[in-house]
């Protein structure tokens, strides 16, 4: 774009064009670490595999998801590497809705011009992954295009999860009791406790043995409801601040004082992330913009919202005695 197609703007290299925020001026870029990103990735596609082989043993066994049995498994692995394939249906699945919530927010911001970088993944040998974050390195001068680059990645990864939670569902079988049955309890958001009332009509959730791909797709509902939570720089917190700049650090304060006594009765979880949100989470860098947000990025606020309330979990995981 030449600087004669630039109109004015109030902030410092930043252009509104045609109703399209950009950001104009030359930037000096990182260098891209794209060994990095491609390490991660394969790690964390290797641990989400063996979790996902070790949840595929299970199912087909009739047992509960057993975190001894799954942890042996890495070793086993190693000398049955074929045998991982079973885990793939998993993996693929999780690391698919993850990949579509991380490029929601690198594409909006290279439609935006903003200086981001391609996804980091997080492997963890717990459920395979920590999730993944992308680095936004250069200033947001204007509350649409924060309110683009926060909300663009938890509604394209909940396009992606939505029908891996049905598909996984069909594939899912009913076990009287087995939620209760293992080591550990996983609880159901309302979008999966709506989905088997259509596909398992009058069967209780506690009953149903998710599928490797419905059990994904839950992991994808709750990295997802944990980035709305509308604190600090969390993707519910970008949302939060350009809809409510002046309001945004007491509504993030107040909610990360709630979460400490919500992890007593329900996760502590809870408590643990409000005490580091409290303490390291709550600030926001400013964006000096008083431009409204346009009726369409309003709508889809409520939408933002409405997929919140249905992916989020109040006890997402506890002990199976609790």
């Amino acid at each position: 774009m030449s600087s004669q197609d630039l109109s004015p703007a109030p902030f410092p290299f930043y252009a509104a064009n045609g109703g399209r925020e950009t950001y104009a001026a030359p930037k000096t870029r990182t260098r891209e670490r794209y060994w990095l990103y491609g390490l991660l990735f394969l790690v964390t596609l290797f641990t989400t595999t063996v979790v996902g082989a070790s949840m595929q043993s299970d199912f087909e066994r009739n047992l509960p998801f057993d975190l001894e049995h799954h942890f042996a498994q890495y070793s086993w692995f190693w000398y049955h590497p074929l045998a991982l394939l079973r885990g793939l249906p998993f993996s693929v699945t999780l690391l698919l809705i993850l990949l579509a919530h991380e490029f929601g927010h690198y594409s909006a911001a290279l439609y935006h011009g903003v200086d981001a970088s391609l996804p980091y993944f997080l492997p963890s040998p717990f459920l395979g992954t920590f999730g993944a974050f992308i680095r936004v390195r250069s200033p947001i001068y204007s509350r649409r295009v924060l309110f683009d680059v926060g909300i663009s990645g938890p509604l394209a990864g909940f396009v992606f999860l939505l029908p891996a939670l049905a598909v996984g569902l069909a594939f899912s079988k009913v076990i009287p009791g087995i939620a209760h049955q293992g080591d550990v309890r996983f609880g159901a958001p309302a979008l999966e406790l709506l989905l088997e009332r259509a596909i398992f009509p009058g069967i209780s959730s506690a009953d149903i043995y998710l599928h490797p791909v419905a059990r994904a797709a839950w992991v994808g509902m709750f990295a997802t409801a944990m980035n709305l939570l509308p604190i600090g720089q969390l993707d519910g917190g970008h949302i939060v601040y350009a809809f409510f700049r002046r309001r945004h650090r007491t509504i993030s304060t107040v909610l990360c004082m709630l979460m400490i006594p919500l992890g007593y009765f329900s996760w502590f979880g809870w408590s643990m992330w409000g005490l580091v949100l409290l303490v390291l989470g709550r600030r926001h860098p400013m964006v000096y913009d008083d431009t409204d947000l346009t009726p369409g990025r309003r709508k889809l606020g409520w939408i933002a919202l409405a997929v919140f309330l249905l992916t989020f979990i109040l006890a997402p995981i506890a002990a199976s005695g609790q």
